[in-house]
């Protein structure tokens, strides 16, 4: 059998060339833009050296009666001591980095929680959801800061530092899920979804496969958040003298700044310190956070 050429498509005989793969870099440029820039900037600086230089610190910040107390700003110690004679430099950095390792340890904890039981409730559906949405409203009409308040003051001095990480765990995830199983109430029905489960694929593999795709980028916004929730919270109880204070965070570094008068005996890089690097921390988590969420709206044509 011939196959007249006149009959052919002519755009059909032209070879089209393939176009080369994006790269690593290339497919991820859609995300970059100056807040997301700016805000990734600040928590690098901020992480890498709050978990690098304390290689380098001459003793633990922690330990009282390091050093002589209420000294000045000089080349040996860059803030000054405290009235407790340690390195306020020392102590700002390493505050610095436990606040990010409670914030991210909550994060985690709070994203998988959430994601997890928000997919399921909002994909099996029936009486599965109703269930797990009474459980989930219930911890919502929970308040969390007086139940941190009573438990901090409980167990203050008896449990590790991360006890309130796990605590705020436990009591703020049910936001988050509320929101996911909203999104996965609007996916379910999709035709890719039916698809999917007419191909022999089980819960578990549609949920992941497909409907997980769909809030990865909620819950990655929502995971910086969350971040910030943490360390926002765990400073507050700390001011208030309800964390373990003994272990450097920002909240701890406050709480002693106050309980000395620092303010009123001219110390003010003991506590202006601690406040500006809390301010700007949040202002790295803020400006990430929200410059992930205009670069997904962006993909997805939303102004």
């Amino acid at each position: 059998m011939t196959i007249d050429s006149k009959e052919m498509d002519p755009v059909a005989l032209v070879e089209t060339p393939q176009a080369a793969e994006p790269g690593l870099f290339q497919s991820f440029l859609w995300l970059i833009n100056p807040r997301l820039a700016v805000g990734l900037t600040i928590l690098t600086v901020m992480g890498l050296g709050s978990f690098i230089l304390p290689l380098f610190a001459p003793a633990d910040p922690s330990v009282q009666a390091t050093y002589m107390r209420n000294l000045p700003a000089s080349g040996a110690h860059w803030l000054g001591t405290n009235a407790l004679g340690q390195d306020i430099f020392w102590f700002l950095v390493f505050a610095i980095r436990n606040s990010l390792m409670l914030g991210v340890l909550v994060a985690v904890g709070v994203t998988i929680v959430a994601t997890t039981v928000g997919l399921s409730a909002g994909y099996i559906g029936g009486r599965f959801e109703r269930l797990v949405m009474l459980i989930v409203d219930t911890f919502i009409t929970i308040p969390l800061l007086p139940i941190l308040i009573i438990l901090g003051s409980l167990i203050r001095g008896n449990t590790s530092f991360f006890t309130v990480g796990f605590i705020i765990i436990i009591f703020g995830w049910a936001w988050d899920a509320r929101t996911v199983r909203s999104m996965a109430l609007s996916i379910r029905e999709r035709e890719f979804i039916n698809m999917a489960r007419f191909s022999g694929a089980n819960t578990a593999q549609v949920i992941i496969r497909e409907v997980f795709p769909y809030v990865m980028a909620y819950t990655l916004v929502g995971f910086i958040n969350t971040i910030l929730f943490a360390i926002n919270l765990e400073a507050t109880l700390a001011v208030i003298g309800l964390s373990k204070v003994e272990v450097p965070t920002l909240g701890s570094i406050i709480f002693w700044a106050l309980n000395y008068n620092a303010l009123f005996t001219g110390h003010f890089l003991w506590l202006v310190a601690p406040i500006i690097a809390s301010v700007t921390l949040f202002l790295g988590l803020f400006l990430t956070s929200t410059g992930f969420n205009a670069a997904f709206a962006e993909r997805r044509g939303v102004q």
